[in-house]
């Protein structure tokens, strides 16, 4: 499966996943906060995940944690446009992690070539932006917001609403003038979802979600219901989960893995290649 992005860049899935590595420009993370918020650890920590074996880097100025408050654009505009042009002038695949028209804008500008928009492109203005811009978009599921979400997660058909509501918003992005092949989309794993929700998602969800014929991103990296699970644990040893959630995820039909730890992402994604496309090896 191809995946035409910005700059004439295209994204192969079809030999095998692809991995995106998180790059959190923010003081409040769920997962690292604080801890690449300077430019030089954050270009740095960027620079380093290509060389474990991101195929892209993911960039956000503002958190999407349950709970937490939105960031003015200019800030999030400020954290994340250089970060993303020294990125993309040592040649990384950049994309960003923003539902704000006006750092989707400033970062296409700085280079990237994805946004990544947790309300599957819901501002009117930011469809027209990539539509007219040329780039990828992953469109996630997310109900509400990230301060509201968690609060009563509610379906009576979790995987059947969650593709109605992404093959619609494919629909309307279509419909904008977005190519077909530039869309990719995300179930949202931990977005407004209980234990079960995510459960059913990783596996029935993405097997449906493949068989739309868009590539299927799935981000389970360091999520709290892994802790729901196996009890209590540090962002850093969710990993392990991680990676079984994410191997999970790649037999049912994930063509993109969105992760934390690179290294760990990228070996997991390799060892189910080479067991799912055997044929290829």
């Amino acid at each position: 499966m191809r995946w035409a992005v910005g700059g004439g860049r295209v994204l192969d899935t079809a030999d095998h996943t692809l991995v995106m590595g998180v790059l959190n420009v923010t003081p409040d993370s769920f997962s690292d906060g604080g801890k690449f918020l300077a430019f030089d650890a954050a270009v740095a920590h960027g620079l380093q995940m290509r060389v474990d074996g991101a195929d892209i880097v993911d960039v956000g100025g503002e958190s999407t944690r349950p709970g937490s408050d939105p960031v003015p654009a200019a800030e999030e505009i400020d954290r994340v446009v250089p970060v993303i042009r020294a990125l993309v002038s040592a040649g990384v695949a950049v994309s960003v992690d923003t539902s704000k028209v006006e750092v989707a804008a400033a970062a296409i500008d700085a280079g990237a070539v994805i946004v990544n928009d947790v309300t599957a492109l819901g501002d009117p203005e930011m469809v027209s932006l990539v539509s007219t811009a040329g780039v990828g978009v992953v469109l996630m599921h997310l109900p509400g917001t990230p301060r509201t979400m968690q609060a009563d997660p509610h379906y009576d058909d979790v995987v059947g609403e969650v593709t109605a509501y992404l093959l619609a918003r494919v629909e309307a992005a279509q419909a904008a003038g977005v190519a077909p092949d530039r869309i990719v989309v995300d179930p949202g794993i931990g977005f407004g979802k209980t234990l079960a929700h995510n459960l059913d998602l990783l596996t029935t969800g993405v097997a449906r979600l493949a068989d739309t014929g868009h590539p299927v991103l799935v981000g389970a990296s360091r999520k709290s219901f892994l802790e729901r699970v196996l009890g209590p644990l540090s962002p850093e040893d969710r990993d392990p989960p991680t990676a079984v959630a994410h191997a999970v995820a790649i037999v049912a039909g994930a063509s993109i893995i969105r992760v934390h730890n690179v290294v760990m992402g990228t070996r997991c994604a390799r060892v189910v290649d080479a067991i799912v496309r055997v044929e290829d090896i």
